[in-house]
């Protein structure tokens, strides 16, 4: 079984990654941080088996440290974050069963995670790892599935409810891997005392 690993980067720009965190940093620090993220998301992707698709904000950068041989390289289309997901989710189920998304924001983020939600993806329609903030850092699905993403209130701390409600709606089953936390602000980077 074919399985994919899906990323959504901001291509690197000050003043444009990390922008609530940058309100009490500065523009710069939340630049590094977003790298750091950026660097840890990587090391958790490459250590996992999977067909991995990395989709940036604005444009393919082809001389970063993702490199073509590790990551089938796209781009993000127009539209807002749920429609983004499912242009990138339809893609990767072009030649895999099953598929996970993961944010680039996630310090705690680990591989035994990660191939614990490709392993869940046997037994459950979907696996969602709900994150403290009332999103999710990590959905996956072994059948595209674009209605959960649609018509939902993004950014907001409903968005793992309303998505689970989605998911019943379509008499899915699911299973809940651990909370974690996203690095949106200073005292959610500060937690994990990284340097930068």
């Amino acid at each position: 079984m074919n399985k994919a690993l899906i990323i959504l980067v901001k291509n690197i720009e000050k003043g444009k990654v990390k922008t609530r965190l940058a309100k009490t940093v500065g523009d710069d620090k939340a630049l590094a941080i977003y790298k750091a993220l950026l660097g840890h998301t990587r090391k958790v992707a490459l250590a996992v088996a999977a067909n991995r698709y990395l989709f940036y904000s604005n444009f393919i950068n082809t001389s970063d440290d993702w490199l073509p041989k590790d990551f089938h390289k796209g781009l993000q289309n127009n539209g807002d974050l749920g429609d983004r997901i499912i242009h990138a989710f339809r893609t990767a189920f072009e030649d895999n069963d099953k598929v996970v998304i993961i944010g680039s924001d996630c310090a705690s983020l680990t591989p035994g995670i990660l191939q614990n939600a490709f392993d869940q993806l046997d037994h459950h329609d979907f696996v969602i790892g709900p994150a403290t903030d009332g999103g999710y850092y990590l959905l996956g699905m072994n059948r595209f599935s674009p209605t959960v993403f649609q018509n939902m209130a993004w950014s907001t701390e409903s968005v793992f409810v309303d998505t689970v409600e989605k998911i019943r709606a379509l008499d899915g089953s699911y299973f809940l891997l651990p909370e974690l936390s996203d690095i949106d602000y200073e005292e959610d980077w500060e937690k994990f005392g990284w340097e930068v």
